[in-house]
C-alpha cells in the first residue's frame, strides 16, 4: 500500500465503489448510516487524514460501539414551531439527536410562545449554566433572535430572520432555494410556459426570501417577464410573522383579482402550495389542466395530495449532520469566523405540472 492512504486504498479494502467511499469521508450524497460508519472505521483504522468536515478526533470510531461517552453537556432547541412527521426537520432532528448522543451531549427542546419573542425572553424550561450550545429552529423574529446570539453561548441557526438590518452574529445552516429552481424556470421555459408567478410570504424568513429572490432571478436570466401582479408574496396583517389559519383568505382574495392566470406558480412551500391548491378547486381552476404548481420541501403531504405535487427536496439527514458539525465545531472554537451553510436540494417531478 502507497505510504499515503487514499480513497481508492479505502474502497479496496471494503469491497465498494470510489464514489460511495468518497460520499461517506466527504459527507455528499445519501448514503445507509451503517455504510458511512463502515466507511469512516475503516478510513480511521487504515490512517486516512484527508477529513474534510470532521476531525478524526471528533468521529471517535474507534473507541467500542457500547462504549458510553462522556457526558459534555446540553444543546438545547429553541423553535417557535410545532415540529411532526410533516415538518422538514423533523428527519433532521432525528439525525442530530443520534450524532450528538454519540458523542456524549443531551439535547432538550424548548417551545418559544409569542410572549417570549414579544418580551425577549427564554421558556422558563430553558437551562442557562447547563447550556453548552443553542440549535435555533424557525425563531424568525430579529429581536428575539439578536438577544438568543447575545447570550454569549455557541449557536446555530437552522433557517434565520429575513436579514434586512445588521447580520446575526451566528452560523447559519439553511437548504439550497436557488439552484432548483433556476433549474424549474428554465425546463418551464423549455416547455413553452413563459408565464410564471410566485406565491409566499417573501419576508417569513430568509428561506422564503431567497426561494422568492431565485425566482426573480430565474425569470431576468432567461428572458421571462416578471409580472407583479402574479407575484402573492405579501401575507395577512397582524400575522406575527407567521402563515396562519387566515391566510387562504389572502390567496382567495387575490387570485379571484387576477384578471388572467399565470400558466405556473411557484409556491414557497409544499403547504401554501396546498392551500393554494384548494383554493384553486374552490374556484373551479383545475390542476394541472389550467395552471401548473411547484412547491418546496417534498414534504409527506406533497406526495399523497390530488394531483401530487412537484417540488423541490430537501436532504434533511445532510442537514442534520451538518448542523452537528457546525454547532459542535463552534462550541470547540468559538473564535471562528461566522458561516452560512447551504446543503443540496433536488427537483422533484409529479403531476402538478403534468409529469
Amino acid at each position: 500500500m502507497a505510504e499515503r492512504v487514499t480513497i481508492q486504498d479505502i474502497a479496496d479494502a471494503l469491497n465498494l465503489s470510489r464514489n460511495t467511499v468518497s460520499k461517506a469521508i466527504n459527507n455528499t450524497g445519501i448514503l445507509a448510516d451503517s455504510t458511512r460508519e463502515k466507511v469512516l472505521q475503516k478510513a480511521v483504522e487504515m490512517g486516512y487524514k484527508q477529513f474534510t468536515y470532521m476531525n478524526v478526533s471528533d468521529i471517535n470510531l474507534s473507541a467500542a460501539d457500547d462504549a458510553v461517552p462522556a457526558f459534555q453537556g446540553e444543546i438545547a432547541l429553541l423553535t417557535c414551531a410545532k415540529i411532526d412527521n410533516s415538518h422538514f426537520s423533523a428527519t433532521m432532528l432525528d439525525k442530530f439527536q443520534k450524532e450528538i448522543s454519540k458523542l456524549g451531549y443531551s439535547f432538550t427542546m424548548h417551545r418559544v410562545t409569542k410572549e417570549n419573542r414579544h418580551s425577549l425572553t427564554l421558556p422558563n424550561s430553558f437551562r442557562k449554566d447547563h447550556t453548552k450550545g443553542i440549535l435555533c429552529l424557525e425563531t424568525f423574529n430579529y429581536d428575539f433572535s439578536q438577544m438568543v446570539c447575545s447570550m454569549g453561548i455557541p449557536t446555530l441557526f437552522v433557517d434565520s430572520p429575513v436579514l434586512t438590518g445588521q447580520p446575526l452574529p451566528t452560523d447559519c445552516l439553511i437548504m439550497d432555494n436557488r439552484n432548483e429552481i433556476m433549474s424549474f424556470v428554465r425546463e418551464m421555459k423549455h416547455r413553452g410556459k413563459t408565464k410564471i408567478g410566485f406565491v409566499g410570504d417573501s419576508l417569513h424568513c430568509q428561506s422564503f426570501f431567497e426561494r422568492y429572490m431565485a425566482y426573480r432571478e430565474a425569470m431576468y436570466l432567461n428572458g421571462l417577464p416578471i409580472i407583479e401582479e402574479y407575484c402573492l408574496s405579501g401575507n395577512v396583517p397582524d400575522n406575527d410573522g407567521f402563515i396562519t389559519e387566515q391566510y387562504p383568505s389572502y390567496l382567495m382574495s387575490n387570485i379571484k383579482n387576477l384578471k388572467e392566470l399565470p400558466e405556473v406558480f411557484i409556491c414557497a412551500n409544499d403547504f401554501v402550495a396546498i392551500d393554494l391548491l384548494q383554493i384553486l378547486r374552490q374556484l373551479k381552476i383545475s390542476v394541472p389542466d389550467d395552471v401548473w404548481l411547484c412547491g418546496f420541501d417534498d414534504s409527506p403531504e406533497s406526495r399523497i395530495v390530488t394531483p401530487p405535487l412537484t417540488t423541490i427536496h430537501i436532504h434533511c439527514e445532510i442537514m442534520g449532520i451538518s448542523a452537528v458539525q457546525l454547532l459542535l465545531s463552534r462550541i470547540k472554537e468559538p473564535s471562528l469566523n461566522y458561516r452560512t451553510t447551504y446543503t443540496e436540494t433536488t427537483l422533484v417531478y409529479r403531476e402538478s405540472t403534468g409529469d
